[in-house]
């Protein structure tokens, strides 16, 4: 299989167990959507188990490019940036990013939920993925000025998370703007107390 059609693969499966969960959408789904013959996707697969995480993998790295250049491209400082994650977020909300997946809430926090047992290999892929995210929000909480940017990055992920949550559980996309505020206040106090603060 070439290493378009194994993208496919992985495309499809990510979609299907988005929508319809790890567990409950089977193999037999994925190969009739995908047109990828049995035998040949356990060429590549040795078992759902590896395609989930394939799946993993790629979600994490096509949210966190996404994430990114979203927050990158919105302003030119590290605190528009931080703020500019809730933007982005908001869009991803209301089904603006992800063409063809909408919003079912978080792929990381739903396969953590199926998986676990925190030795699981999907449920250390979903750790990991929340640790980049929380690395990067580190970085630019320094080049803020934070007077504690790992403190700062970790209470920013608890919003961010906190906001996919009520957005999917509850339907309000809006929260991305309720938790935005709270990041401009959290970011405000703690910058406020540094010395030598980054603008932006």
């Amino acid at each position: 299989m070439s290493k378009s059609r194994r993208d496919d693969l992985v495309e499809t499966a990510l979609k299907l167990f988005y929508s319809g969960g790890f567990n409950a959408t089977g193999i037999d789904r994925i190969l009739a959507e995908s047109g990828v013959a049995k035998m040949t996707l356990y060429k590549h697969f040795r078992s759902k188990d590896e395609l989930i995480l394939a799946v993993l993998h790629r979600r994490d790295e096509q949210f966190r490019n996404w994430l990114m250049a979203e927050m990158e491209k919105a302003a030119p400082g590290p605190r528009g940036r931080l703020l500019a994650m809730f933007d982005a977020l908001e869009a991803w909300f209301e089904g603006r990013a992800f063409k063809g997946m909408g919003f079912r809430g978080c792929a990381f926090i739903n396969a953590a939920g199926e998986f676990g047992d925190h030795t699981h290999p999907a449920h250390r892929a979903a750790a990991e993925h929340k640790r980049r995210i929380v690395d990067y929000l580190e970085r630019l909480c320094a080049e803020a000025g934070a007077a504690d940017p790992a403190r700062l990055a970790e209470e920013l992920a608890l919003l961010k998370e906190g906001a996919i949550a009520t957005a999917h559980v509850r339907g309000m996309p809006e929260a991305a703007r309720l938790a935005r505020d709270m990041a401009r206040r959290m970011i405000d106090e703690s910058c406020a107390t540094s010395p030598g603060t980054v603008p932006g």
